[in-house]
């Protein structure tokens, strides 16, 4: 019975329960960014250079003879540039918003009752010491 008791104590623990919700939010916006890529960054980068190589979509670049197909390699190097730059645009600027609460002055707490009496009978010890 103990095995089942630490499995509940273990899963539902506030850093497990943290680590499903980031993924799930995390497949969701991975869903998100690559619709933005695919659906419409890419097309808009890539449409002008594949009218100049008379192509219509970056699976027709092949090696001619082979079946070695470059032009998925090449669609899949630049989404993976243009998300790693949209993750690098966001964690920008969550950090500038992070440094504008650090930066927020910080009052001292006020003592309570009891520290200023602790204070005053230190203060008392040590005039008699």
């Amino acid at each position: 019975m103990g095995f089942v008791k630490e499995f509940k104590e273990f899963a539902v623990k506030g850093n497990v329960l943290d680590l499903a919700v980031a993924v799930v939010i995390g497949a969701a916006f991975g869903a998100i960014v690559k619709s933005l890529v695919e659906d419409i960054i890419t097309p808009a980068v890539l449409t002008p250079a594949l009218k100049a190589a008379k192509l219509s979509n970056l699976s027709e670049l092949v090696i001619p003879g082979t079946a070695i197909k470059y032009g998925n390699f090449l669609s899949q190097v630049i989404s993976f540039i243009i998300i790693a730059l949209s993750l690098f645009v966001i964690i920008m600027i969550i950090n500038r918003f992070k440094k504008k609460e650090e930066e927020a002055p910080t009052v001292a707490p006020v003592p309570t009752k009891e520290e200023l009496l602790l204070a005053e009978i230190r203060d008392i010890l040590a005039k008699k010491a």
